[in-house]
This record gives C-alpha cells, structure tokens and sequence, in this order.
C-alpha cells in the first residue's frame, strides 16, 4: 500500500483526504469509499472537494491500475447533503461552488485514463446515482435502487444526470425516470441498459473482484483507449448540456418550491408544492 508521496511525487497523499473520503491502494487497485455511513453517505462539502480532486490523483499515480468506487454501511450513496442545500438557499455562494465541484469530477471521471468500477449496494440516489453511472463499469447488488429525484426537492435534474441516463439507458426512460423522480431497481435497470451486472448481495463482492483483476491483468493501456473512444459521445453530451443544466438548476434553487422542499425535510414532513 502506498499513502504519502516518493520522490517524484509520484504516489496519492492520503493524508490530504478527510475521513469521509476512505482510501485504500492494494496491489495496484485504488479503492475509493465514501465513508459516511450515519447520514448514507451523503455528499458533505467536504467530500465534494474531495472528490474534485481524487480521480486526477489516481489518473497521475503510476502505482493505480485500477479504481473501485464504494460506499460504506448499507447505502451506496444518498446523493447531496439536504441540509447543505438548505444552507445553498440562503447562500448561493454555497450552491455555485458545488456546482463547479460536480462539473470537475464528472470531468476527471470521463478523462481519467484508468478503468473506474463502481461498487453499488442500496441506494444510489440523485449525486450517488450520477457518481454510479459515469464510472466505467457499474456493478450492483440485486437489492441495489438507483434515481434522480431531483425535482422531488424542487431542483431541475441539470447536472451529470441529464448527460448518463439517456446516454445509457434511452431518451423515453430517462425523461420517465428524471422527471417522476422514481426509483427503479437493479433488475430494471440492467434490462434498460442504465447499469452493466447484477448479482446477488452474497456475490457482489466476487463479481466486482473478478472484475477488477480481469482489469489489473489485462492490456491497460488498450482498456484505457478504449475507454476515451466510448466516451467520446458522452464527453460531447456533457459538454454541450451541462453548463446549461447546471444554470436551470441555479435558477430553480432560487425557486419557492425547493425552499419548500428544503424546510419540509428539516420539519420532516412532505413539501407542498406550488409551482
């Protein structure tokens, strides 16, 4: 395992990571974690400006052949932080710098020259959902769930969400899924094209492993060429959409409906909307 940099500054400095953000390099598989299992690993600002700057690391390591991306405890991902949001509506400071954060690790994801594989256990929800879904390879559990509920709080699906769900899994099931907010199932979402493998709870591990070292021992730098020309049609995608996404989202932050949405989780009840 390697965790502090050799003399080229060759090697990721752990130490620079908060503990929400779990590292772990073995035999050249670097193992990401979001390691924030009370709250269902829901992205704090400190993890989104973890996360901005790990898949860059990696890429830059020569030690990383390969990245898992997991989520401790019984979630994946819970996808943003509901109270950060609220803070975001008094202060759009905080929301445009999460947006600058989620553009530039969805970018690092699509340029990052090693395979990334995703590791999906429970819900993968909204951030978590697109977090998922631009690793290369998503492989879930079968009691895995995965959804864009951002217009559940008031909020345009603007980001990374709007780009990978059609991408993957159609135009006709992205608008369904993106504009009811709905969950669907690993099942489901493998048949539709939205994720690659499913297996059962007992075997996810398993399946992610081989995997993985079918990866390690394979032609890397192929694998990695091959990754750029498949994300040649994702990268144009996302570039000719996000900043617009990203803007309809902004303005439907100012919006009273995720307000409502805000305060109503904070009071836990359901949000009245108005529209």
């Amino acid at each position: 395992m390697s965790n502090s940099y050799d003399e080229q500054g060759r090697s990721i400095d752990f130490s620079k990571y908060p503990e929400s953000i779990k590292l772990d390099l073995t035999d050249n598989v670097l193992t990401i974690t979001l390691n924030n299992p009370d709250y269902r690993n829901a992205i704090r600002p400190d993890m989104d400006e973890a996360l901005t700057r790990i898949f860059w690391d990696a890429d830059a390591d020569p030690e990383v052949r390969v990245i898992v991306l997991a989520g401790a405890g019984k979630s994946f991902c819970a996808g943003g932080d509901i109270v950060a949001m609220q803070e975001g509506v008094d202060n759009i400071n905080n929301f445009v710098v999460g947006i600058k954060n989620g553009k530039r690790f969805m970018t690092a994801m699509l340029d990052c020259d090693k395979p990334i594989v995703a590791r999906v256990h429970g819900d993968a929800v909204g951030l978590g959902a697109t977090l998922a879904l631009f690793c290369d390879i998503c492989v879930a559990s079968e009691n895995a769930r995965f959804a864009d509920p951002h217009v559940k709080v008031g909020l345009v699906a603007g980001d990374g969400g709007a780009v990978i769900w059609p991408m993957n899994a159609g135009f006709a099931a992205a608008k369904y899924f993106l504009m009811t907010g709905d969950l669907v199932g690993a099942r489901e979402a493998q048949a539709m094209g939205l994720i690659a493998k499913v297996t059962t709870e007992e075997d996810l591990d398993a399946e992610v492993s081989r995997i993985v070292d079918k990866l390690n021992n394979g032609a890397l730098q192929a694998i990695s060429y091959t990754k750029h020309v498949l994300n040649i049609g994702i990268r144009q995608l996302f570039a000719s959409s996000v900043d617009a996404g990203f803007a309809l989202e902004t303005v439907s932050s100012r919006l009273p409906d995720h307000r409502e949405a805000t305060t109503a989780f904070v009071e836990k009840r359901k949000p009245k909307f108005r529209g």
